[in-house]
């Protein structure tokens, strides 16, 4: 939906992702780098296709490719509904690290228009709480090193239900600076994942990016009208103001008369006819 619909406006744009799979357009640029994830360096290559004006680029590490559902039988995130993968916090700081390096480091010349490295004049989009580690890493890693000046970060709430809080303890496994700690810090009434103080990724992508934006106008509404819809995070994005963008649907890729998963076509005008059909 939206990186394409921005190409279509001019835009150079790129998504960065976890390579969960092995997708047959996407292929190695060759390109290699060293993160610090944890209290280890991880060696991590980019993939790469160009698609509707987007430069799709896939992030290979085994920490992702080694959960894929047709390998392991398991999910992205967890091994089942409502329980995280015990690395996931190194999983997508390595993400978050690796999102921040591709604009600077691939050489992609895909498009008629752009060619080369993105550069440093850009504005990030990190979507939930996996991504939240983005605008800190930024902060701590390039702009006190006088990178990425100009470059912003918009923190987009998708799920506000999901926010990545784990024991305090573990703030440690971040490789973050001490002063990062109190956009971290968090204290809700349950036990999971671990009884008192805890981190919470969502907050800190909250509280460090320079928007905070959402899916739709009414869902902003939600998120700010009390504790309950914004699930302990309402006085948070009320002090830093969200946006409501309404969420779009690619007519191109989700075509119910072309799509493919769907034994029954159907458009506007046979949809009441189909329906039926598909629910058999």
């Amino acid at each position: 939906g939206l990186p394409p619909a921005m190409a279509a406006k001019g835009h150079r744009v790129m998504t960065v992702s976890p390579r969960y799979d092995q997708y047959k357009d996407a292929w190695d640029t060759s390109v290699v780098v060293e993160l610090k994830v944890g209290d280890k360096v991880e060696t991590v290559r980019f993939f790469h296709c160009y698609k509707r004006g987007v430069d799709r680029v896939f992030v290979d590490h085994p920490m992702f490719l080694e959960k894929v559902w047709g390998k392991t039988a398991s999910k992205i995130y967890g091994p089942r509904a409502g329980v995280d993968y015990k690395d996931n916090q190194l999983r997508f700081s390595l993400l978050c690290q690796a999102a921040l390096l591709a604009p600077r480091v691939l050489n992609l010349n895909s498009s008629k228009y752009f060619s080369g490295p993105y550069g440093e004049n850009v504005v990030f989009i990190a979507n939930d709480w996996h991504t939240a580690l983005l605008p800190c890493y930024l902060k701590s890693m390039y702009q006190s090193r006088g990178i990425y000046m100009s470059a912003k970060v918009v923190f987009c709430i998708h799920n506000i239900s999901y926010q990545g809080r784990f024991a305090f303890a573990d703030f440690s496994l971040l490789n973050l600076p001490d002063r990062f700690k109190s956009s971290f810090d968090f204290i809700d009434g349950y036990n999971k994942p671990v009884k008192g103080r805890k981190i919470n990724w969502m907050k800190a992508g909250i509280l460090e990016s320079d928007r905070v934006m959402t899916v739709s106008p009414y869902y902003a509404q939600e998120l700010v009208s009390g504790e309950d819809k914004g699930v302990e995070l309402d006085n948070f994005i009320r002090k830093t103001g969200i946006t409501g963008i309404v969420n779009g649907m690619d007519v191109q890729e989700w075509n119910p008369a072309t799509d493919k998963y769907t034994c029954v076509k159907y458009d506007a005008t046979t949809v009441m006819d189909a329906k039926p059909l598909l629910k058999e």
